[in-house]
């Protein structure tokens, strides 16, 4: 190796460190700056915004509206645990029986959904880039650990309603709500939030303002799981109201 070779290799290392070290100091200052803090963007949300520019695509704008706990209707929060994350108020970020299912069924070769609770969700979409990679699900894995420890779940659940991706460019319960049901997050009723919460599998595929058949018999599953839930006695019981 020529001795500019090894210059060029020995300067990217010391940008890989400094990279690596100032991730490893951002993300916990970010993690304990956000247990208060409105979330401006989010890693998702940024991503979105620079591949929709490379591509030439201008006029896309990745949108979110921050509005805080109170200002979120109950059935929007009912709705996303009712749709992803079942046992979200007693589990530590990670579902295992959720996660023992999902090897079982892919070892028999059922088709079926992640085991992603909505503290994983969140860490992935506020920090990491989209993918699937073990470095990706391992940095997940430390970044739902450390939300857990400092977050409470209100505040998780907080966070994730307002930069979960539920269309095209809308991020958030509230620009999802402007956008689709002209009305603030905090009016949306059982059914449109059933309806928000059956798009986020795949929001860039599924439309709550054009629903498909699937879309809306998965509205109505949810619903039922909101009711079999206990209904805003379950947010209460959790102090998640």
């Amino acid at each position: 190796m020529s001795r500019r070779n090894r210059h060029i290799l020995a300067r990217l290392k010391w940008v890989l460190v400094r990279a690596v070290f100032s991730v490893l100091v951002l993300w916990p200052t970010a993690i304990i700056a956000f247990a208060y803090l409105p979330v401006p963007f989010s890693a998702v949300m940024t991503e979105r915004q620079l591949n929709a520019w490379l591509s030439g695509n201008f006029s896309y704008v990745a949108h979110s509206d921050w509005v805080g706990h109170e200002r979120i209707s109950p059935w929007m929060k009912l709705a996303v645990i009712a749709a992803e994350d079942q046992h979200f108020p007693t589990h530590w970020g990670f579902d295992l029986d959720a996660i023992q299912s999902v090897l079982i069924s892919q070892g028999e070769g059922a088709q079926v959904r992640g085991a992603s609770t909505l503290s994983q969700q969140t860490a992935k979409n506020l920090f990491l880039w989209d993918g699937r990679s073990w470095l990706r699900k391992g940095m997940e894995a430390g970044l739902t650990l450390g939300l857990e420890t400092v977050w409470s779940k209100r505040r998780i659940l907080t966070v994730y309603l307002n930069i979960a991706e539920m269309g095209n460019g809308t991020f958030g319960a509230e620009a999802a709500a402007q956008r689709y049901f002209h009305k603030p997050a905090s009016r949306l009723t059982m059914s449109e939030a059933a309806l928000l919460a059956a798009v986020l599998p795949n929001p860039l595929r599924f439309q709550a303002d054009r629903p498909s058949g699937y879309i809306r018999q998965r509205q109505q599953w949810i619903m039922r799981q909101m009711k079999q839930l206990g209904g805003e006695g379950f947010l209460r019981q959790h102090q998640l109201d």
